[in-house]
């Protein structure tokens, strides 16, 4: 098993992590800045949890620069803030440059980057994607999100006050909600844009991105995962296993996460790093060139 290659400090960690998720003064308030933040981190909250059970960046942290008083989902209606995070989040979900996954608390988005999304669609998606949901006893579909990707498939991309009108008045909008949430956990269907006094605008995934659907169909699980772990680690710097199986876990059974850890340190792709007094770990660093 690989012996520990590096040693710092708890808060010298901090301060990367700092750096790398932009909490350091160095705001994001350009689309080109979004797109270099969320391709170098991988993934984000767009807000943090009420409780931190998860190691991640939040957007509106990055595009505070700061992680002082930013909002919890749950009061970001009275923040400003949340308003030009969001306007600015929804930019990058229109020309793909990142992708939003159903996980956490509702309204919470978790984002990913193009590159990442694939990996992620291989663990969580569908493998065939354009045949439509059925409903029945053992299916994980009721009627009405069967119902409604119909819907979304034939009229999307589509206003969820479109989506209410389609389907019916009878169906109220926590049922409608719901629907959603059943489709959009399986990356049936995506949100790809807001307009204020129309709310979210939702495809099915397949036609919203053909390309990323197709390429997440064709990796192998253990590919997935592996790639996505090595990100995570990049991501935080160093985490130990609790925490990666606390990320993970969320979409393979931490039996699983476990394997994979392991496979990769005795590939030496990942190592053991001491911080302070607790071991940790991280991406193999590159090996020095010896010039001669």
């Amino acid at each position: 098993m690989a012996s520990y290659t590096l040693s710092m400090t708890e808060r010298e960690l901090e301060q990367l992590r700092r750096n790398k998720w932009r909490l350091d003064g160095s705001a994001v308030r350009t689309l080109d800045d979004a797109r270099s933040f969320i391709e170098s981190v991988g993934f984000c909250l767009m807000y943090p949890l009420r409780a931190p059970l998860l190691l991640l960046p939040t957007f509106i942290g990055a595009w505070a620069g700061s992680d002082q008083g930013i909002p919890t989902q749950q009061y970001a209606f009275a923040d400003p803030r949340a308003k030009d995070a969001t306007e600015l989040m929804v930019r990058l979900l229109r020309d793909r440059s990142a992708y939003e996954a159903n996980l956490f608390e509702e309204s919470n988005a978790f984002l990913l980057s193009a590159a990442i999304f694939p990996y992620f669609y291989a663990l969580v998606g569908e493998r065939n994607p354009k045949q439509a949901p059925k409903p029945g006893h053992r299916s994980e579909y009721s009627q009405l999100a069967c119902d409604t990707f119909e819907a979304i498939r034939r009229g999307g991309p589509i206003s969820k006050q479109k989506l209410q009108e389609t389907l019916g008045k009878g169906i109220s909008e926590h049922a409608l909600d719901k629907a959603l949430a059943e489709l959009w956990s399986k990356l049936r269907i995506t949100r790809v844009d807001y307009r204020p006094g129309e709310g979210a605008f939702w495809d099915v995934l397949y036609r919203w991105s053909p390309e990323a659907v197709r390429e997440g169909i064709s990796l192998s699980l253990g590919e997935a995962l592996s790639a996505l772990l090595s990100k995570y680690l990049d991501c935080v710097t160093a985490a130990t296993k609790d925490e990666l199986e606390s990320f993970l876990g969320n979409f393979v059974p931490r039996s699983r996460v476990r394997e994979a850890v392991n496979a990769l340190l005795a590939a030496r792709e990942l190592t053991f790093s001491q911080v302070g007094n607790h071991s940790v770990i991280q991406v193999m660093p590159p090996k020095a060139v010896v010039r001669r």
